[in-house]
């Protein structure tokens, strides 16, 4: 015979049909803290105002190459107008093959940054990596000592 030893009644045998949701939504409104707070410290969006250099200028060498990249994207070696594509001739010519050339390249104000890095990646593949950026020099420029100059030695 199958049967138990105590007696049970049907009400101590009932399932509870009820859900607890109180740890769930504990559990889900830190989250919801933890995703408010993290949110906006993963953004990248960054305002800023780079500072005019007070440094003084270095020392101009005797017959500086000059690339310019003017307002409507052209490009100047010298006073001479070249084509993107027949730059590396260009500087070749100026420069007598010499790759260890300095080129001092300027741009334009309206000039979008990535223009002047489209500029600086036709250097590059050109050979020429010894460039330098040119900018106005403000009026208080500091004097940097000879013997702390770059290339003073």
């Amino acid at each position: 015979m199958a049967g138990g030893i105590r007696e049970q009644s049907d009400d101590d045998m009932d399932v509870a049909h009820e859900i607890n949701v109180t740890p769930f939504i504990d559990v889900m409104l830190v989250l919801l803290i933890i995703f408010m707070v993290a949110a906006p410290l993963a953004t990248v969006d960054v305002n800023v105002d780079l500072p005019v250099s007070n440094a003084a200028p270095a020392a101009r060498p005797e017959a500086p190459l000059f690339v310019s990249l003017k307002d409507d994207l052209s490009l100047m070696v010298g006073v001479d107008r070249v084509d993107r594509d027949a730059i590396a001739a260009a500087l070749d010519t100026q420069t007598g093959g010499d790759r260890e050339a300095r080129v001092f390249l300027r741009a334009d104000r309206a000039v979008a940054y990535g223009d002047v890095m489209e500029v600086m990646n036709l250097l590059r593949s050109a050979g020429y990596v010894r460039v330098a950026l040119v900018g106005l020099e403000s009026a208080n420029a500091v004097p940097v000592p000879a013997e702390a100059a770059p290339g003073a030695n």
